[in-house]
């Protein structure tokens, strides 16, 4: 039953919904009925002040609003975890209320496949009920932690960007709000959220680097350091972004599609700095094969560029590369066509 309790409006209550709001604001306009959004329930602090916020504020943004609880099973009494948040859900007065149990499997390590299980039950829950968004309640020490944990990778400035805010079907309203007030967002509204065990297993690298790595950071060099790696964040996407941008203008004035596969001229791509260099390549091969690049292939590949000695086709995975007179030529390239 929904409550009617309204709880003193403090500021972490007021934070909280303010960031909700504004990102319920920035959606598309729709005609006719009121469109769905979907918030992520786990029952934790982060995701239940995101619920109540959207609770609250749902209406006035012309919008209806619902959770979805995806269960992975990874728990003992990961059910009974489950069917509270539900419970909770629908005492915020949230509508429709759905759990999704999921079997999580080992691929690419238990943080890997959970989160892909996860985010495959969001997914199909969004599309069962119509949502334009589900609603993620990942904060402003996520954000935080995903570009500590890139730049430790290596893995460039597609990592260092972090999290968007907004990617067409999820939704990150609290990524400027930090953990605490989400914390004591639940505290002031008298909601009683659960403590996930598995965020203080320090066998997950996440959590290392919650409670290890960034409190040493902060230590030895000072407060801040979670606001300068969001910081960091945002200008990391505002870069890539006009890259992405660029490449794709330029792309369409330098492929040349065929049956055969797709190439791009060499002279075009030398005369490009190697970030835009090598994002069209990335491009050439993504829109053309469905394949993602490492950065170790992307920069073989570039080498028939900047580095051409008239060496032979490169085989990266699912592509086969070689340089045609002026010509870089991606084509498919599996095992199962070489055996023919």
């Amino acid at each position: 039953m929904h409550s009617d309790r309204r709880p003193r409006l403090t500021p972490a209550i007021a934070d909280v919904r303010r960031a909700v709001r504004t990102a319920l604001a920035s959606l598309p306009s729709t005609s006719g009925s009121e469109p769905l959004v979907l918030v992520a329930l786990s029952g934790g602090p982060d995701s239940l002040a995101l619920a109540a916020a959207t609770a609250f504020e749902a209406s006035k943004a012309g919008v209806r609003a619902g959770a979805v609880i995806v269960n992975h099973n990874l728990q003992d009494g990961s059910a009974d975890v489950a069917a509270a948040a539900a419970q909770q859900a629908r005492d915020l007065g949230l509508d429709p209320v759905d759990i999704r149990s999921v079997l999580v499997g080992d691929a690419g390590g238990p943080e890997s496949a959970a989160r892909d299980a996860r985010y495959a039950a969001l997914a199909a829950a969004a599309a069962e009920h119509g949502a334009i968004r589900v609603l993620l309640g990942h904060t402003l020490d996520d954000q935080a932690e995903t570009v500590l944990l890139g730049l430790a990778r290596g893995s460039g400035a597609g990592s260092l960007k972090g999290m968007a805010a907004d990617t067409g079907q999820y939704l990150r309203p609290l990524l400027a709000v930090p953990r605490t007030t989400t914390v004591q967002c639940c505290e002031d509204s008298g909601i009683v959220a659960w403590s996930d065990p598995h965020n203080l297993d320090t066998s997950y690298t996440r959590v290392r680097v919650r409670q290890t790595v960034l409190p040493l950071l902060e230590s030895e060099l000072g407060p801040g350091i979670r606001d300068a790696l969001v910081r960091t964040a945002d200008q990391a996407r505002e870069d890539a972004e006009a890259l992405d941008h660029f490449a794709e203008e330029i792309a369409e004035d330098l492929a040349e599609i065929s049956e055969a596969g797709i190439s791009l001229p060499v002279r075009a791509l030398a005369a490009n700095p190697a970030a835009l260099r090598q994002r069209l390549i990335r491009l050439a091969v993504a829109s053309e094969f469905h394949v993602s690049l490492s950065r170790t292939h992307t920069l073989q590949i570039a080498r028939l560029v900047t580095d051409w000695s008239g060496q032979g086709p490169i085989d990266v995975p699912g592509v086969r590369v070689e340089r045609r007179e002026n010509l870089l030529h991606f084509s498919a390239h599996s095992e199962e066509r070489d055996a023919v």
